[in-house]
């Protein structure tokens, strides 16, 4: 079962025309909305379903610089300051709470990768520290692991998903944003060769420009324009405990296992080291490109081919716009729980803290992440569909980079220089 998010009521009405239309209501297309409406500019954000229903609302709440890859530091660095200004800005507690966040590793080897990553970012104002074998003990007390060591950002931290993206629609309808729910976009209307509105289930709305931030299905969404996205999807498990007491606030990593507090007293638990890697046909049309990632990751995937690439073969690749959108057929993206992944967790992380044996699990579910060849996202235009504009391919990792993430897209549309630089997340990089 899907964590339930807090309520949003949206518009029940298609308005005819707008400035910037947004395809997809999770936490990156909201984001995107917030500062666009703040900024005066009219903007509709359209969901197919409900607004946070996918990953939005199904992720770890992770808001972290640590082990960022260096060209995807700045963002997360933004991206923390905007989310301390979050309560300001819109009025209500997303969760946010900078409690830290620390990886710990069991042998040399694991702790040279991190060490490594901080010598990287040297100089860059990042706060993270090496951890003795000690200290890990001391911050996170009660285990019988045997650590290496670890690494311990304190500046990072941790939101919750199923409030943040409420939170942050609401503000946006506050400030002029109009949200409309269950109402798929179809297709992109153009004239003259450039996007000059969207063709949804309810009629067609005109806007001067758009944006893509549909998660995994941008990929086929694009893919009936003729326009190749690289995404592949990977199925996290995830759990989350009732109330219990814990070894400490600050969100834990270890290699096959990791840990965060909540607000409500419970902690959100998953297998950091595994995901479901549920093979479709997008895996034998572009999985060349991901051979590099494979080949260094590939003891983290569990692949199975199966029920979901027949169901994924069912959904068109090309429709018209009068014609029903794979969208419309599946309105949410709820794959499977993984309970072998959920045990696995839990067994491991028994192992690590004795005391989460006690844990009773409250809920289980899983979340689907839309994957780039290099885990960053897609930002930027397309050039073959002028006007329009992409936010997509966040591999997992949208949650915590979103509020920066929609200041980049806010600019793009607006015509401004980004105050962060987009380059790094340019769709032609692959």
């Amino acid at each position: 079962m899907a964590p339930q998010i807090v309520p949003v009521q949206t518009s029940p009405a298609l308005p005819k025309q707008t400035t910037v239309v947004v395809i997809g209501g999770g936490i990156v297309g909201l984001s995107t909305a917030l500062c666009l409406a703040e900024r005066g500019v009219p903007v509709v954000v359209i969901e197919k379903g409900r607004i946070a229903g996918e990953q939005s609302s199904r992720n770890l709440g992770w808001v972290r610089k640590v082990m960022r890859p260096v060209p995807d530091l700045p963002m997360a660095q933004a991206a923390e300051r905007l989310w301390a200004q979050m309560p300001q800005r819109v009025g209500d507690d997303c969760g946010f709470r900078q409690a830290g966040i620390a990886y710990v590793s069991r042998t040399p080897e694991e702790l040279a990768v991190h060490e490594s990553w901080l010598t990287s970012v040297r100089g860059s104002g990042v706060d993270s520290r090496m951890l003795t074998p000690g200290q890990v003990a001391e911050l996170f007390p009660g285990s019988t692991g045997t650590w290496a060591g670890g690494i311990l950002t304190p500046s990072d931290g941790r939101a919750e998903p199923t409030m943040a993206s409420s939170a942050i629609a609401k503000a946006a309808m506050a400030k002029g944003a109009i949200i409309v729910e269950n109402c798929a976009v179809r297709k992109l209307e153009t004239t003259g060769g450039a996007v000059s509105g969207v063709v949804t289930e309810q009629g067609e709305i005109r806007c001067s420009q758009v944006v893509l931030a549909g998660g995994v299905w941008s990929r086929r969404f694009l893919g009936n324009h003729g326009v190749r996205l690289l995404t592949l999807p990977l199925v996290a498990a995830v759990l989350r405990t009732e109330p219990m007491d814990g070894p400490t606030d600050c969100a834990v990593g270890g290699t096959d296992f990791s840990f965060r507090k909540r607000l409500d007293g419970g902690y959100t638990i998953t297998q950091r080291g595994a995901l479901f890697a549920p093979l479709t046909l997008d895996h034998f049309l572009i999985g060349l490109k991901y051979l590099p990632t494979l080949m260094a990751q590939w003891r983290n995937l569990r692949v199975s081919f199966g029920r979901e690439f027949f169901d994924d073969l069912a959904l068109s690749r090309r429709w018209k716009a009068d014609a029903l959108s794979p969208f419309e057929k599946i309105r949410t993206m709820d794959p499977d729980v993984r309970h072998s992944l959920n045990e696995e967790a839990m067994r491991n992380l028994i192992a690590a803290w004795p005391v989460f044996a006690k844990a009773k699990i409250a809920q289980e579910w899983g979340g689907m992440i839309d994957v780039t060849p290099d885990s960053m996202p897609v930002i930027g235009p397309v050039a073959r569909l002028p006007n329009l504009t992409l936010a997509t391919g966040f591999s997992g990792h949208g949650f915590g980079t979103a509020p920066a993430a929609g200041e980049i897209v806010a600019d793009l549309v607006s015509g401004k220089t980004p105050a962060l630089d987009p380059t790094p997340y340019r769709p032609d990089r692959f």
